[in-house]
């Protein structure tokens, strides 16, 4: 295949071998002509493992070229790989005055080509540059539309600098966000011998998946850092500790937890949080990111009650009530936190839980939900119908077919829902009852 590369950083630099490597023809473009002079004479303009050797070795080969020349680089090949860089402005914000510029130059080219151009963007960039912003100034300059005289997507990529040579060969996956099945055919042609899945998803799912990793990257840093400093004022063994949690991978390093849905409670997590942050604070260690969960768990909790205050209903009907499908364990459950707001509020409330009933409540539990809903037997109700009903607004609290089978067949198209299980877009029962769900 013949490909451009625009911009030629580590990303750039190490795609260009690597593709060249493989029997691809590769022109090589970016404004900085010193890192062109480089590449041609068989040099690397990056520091990176393994490059001095392939760069000396695709140099010779005669499948790299290199120039500066926007239009000859989209002529001379079938698909672009964008990949000039996207750094921070002084505000944080992302600084996309490079990738703008050359969108226009692209566009530009692509306007007096005849065959359809697959244009490719690893840069990473804010979810909805592509759709948003970059696609109109393509369209605009070409005068063809995406899909037509030529095909946009995103393909986030995985390379870490020092390792990007073996990330390259053995990637997680590789994934592809487009609105066309041209320009994913293309890149399996590409990148489909890899040994790892290939997967489809949406533009914006993409831009937004490389963020999601990168800040995940940082979050499993700064967790191992924090541990780490609470362990030495402890007198613990940090890497022994962190080895014993990865060796969990059944919860720990796992898809466990990572879905989004309502906010945590429970015995456990929100009380051995505390008593993390106290026993830091008691020893004068800093542990920032532990200390903000509760906050932003309650963050999430408050975003609830807004949207419920926000249908401007006042009769609200719970389907779940404990902090877990399955148990009858009531205490820190966000459930009968957001309930005791919404009776604050004045609003009148209807519960069904089939695991929960009063009489058989024991110990902490009781004492919890006598706290803090302390009428809960006037709200309980024996049968999820009856809450439906009574409900102009209903809270599902609890997962499983028969709840949404039920929901399905009961709900009213006047009421409203906010499923604190499931996503709205990924709810099985919005898929089956349209325009329930927000």
């Amino acid at each position: 295949m013949k490909i451009s590369i625009f911009g030629l950083g580590y990303v750039g630099a190490v795609s260009l071998a690597c593709l060249s490597r493989d029997g691809h023809d590769v022109i090589g473009v970016d404004i900085d002509r010193t890192k062109l002079d480089l590449i041609m004479a068989g040099k690397t303009p990056v520091v990176e493992e393994g490059m001095v050797d392939l760069m000396a070795r695709v140099a010779a080969s005669g499948k790299v070229t290199v120039t500066t020349d926007v239009q000859r680089a989209v002529f001379d090949s079938e698909m672009s790989l964008v990949c000039v860089g996207t750094p921070s402005a002084a505000n944080g914000s992302q600084d996309q005055g490079a990738i703008l510029r050359l969108a226009e130059e692209i566009g530009r080219a692509i306007g007096e080509k005849q065959d359809p151009h697959v244009v490719v963007f690893r840069s990473t960039l804010v979810p909805g540059t592509v759709e948003d912003v970059l696609r109109p100034i393509i369209e605009a300059k070409s005068g063809k539309k995406d899909g037509e005289g030529f095909f946009l997507c995103f393909q986030p990529e995985f390379l870490r600098e020092g390792s990007s040579i073996r990330d390259y060969d053995k990637p997680p996956f590789t994934v592809v966000g487009a609105n066309h099945a041209y320009p994913v055919e293309r890149l399996r042609v590409l990148f489909g011998q890899l040994p790892c899945k290939f997967v489809q998803t949406s533009v914006r799912s993409a831009e937004m998946m490389k963020y999601c990793c990168n800040n995940f990257h940082a979050l499993k840093i700064t967790f191992a850092n924090e541990t780490a400093r609470l362990c030495e004022a402890l007198g613990v063994d940090a890497f022994e500790v962190m080895d014993l949690v990865c060796q969990d991978t059944q919860l720990n390093i796992s898809p466990a937890y990572l879905k989004p849905g309502f906010a945590f409670g429970g015995s456990c997590l929100p009380k051995d949080l505390r008593a993390t942050t106290y026993l830091a604070k008691m020893h004068d260690v800093d542990i920032p990111m532990l200390a903000g969960i509760l906050p932003s768990n309650r963050n999430h909790l408050e975003l609830a009650m807004q949207k419920l205050l926000a249908t401007g209903k006042r009769k609200i009907g719970f389907i779940g009530l404990s902090f877990k499908t399955g148990t009858d364990d009531l205490r820190e459950s966000p459930l009968v936190t957001l309930a005791e707001q919404l009776i604050g509020k004045g609003m009148q409330l209807s519960i069904y839980d089939p695991e929960v009933h009063l009489a058989s409540l024991l110990g902490s539990n009781r004492s919890f939900i006598e706290k803090h809903l302390p009428h809960i037997g006037q709200m309980l109700r024996p049968d999820i119908n009856e809450v439906i009903d009574d409900s102009d607004v209903l809270v599902i609290g609890l997962s499983g077919s028969d709840v949404s089978d039920v929901l399905a067949t009961r709900c009213r198209a006047d009421q409203v829902l906010l499923d604190v299980v499931n996503l709205p877009n990924r709810s099985a029962i919005r898929a089956r009852v349209e325009g329930l769900c927000w």
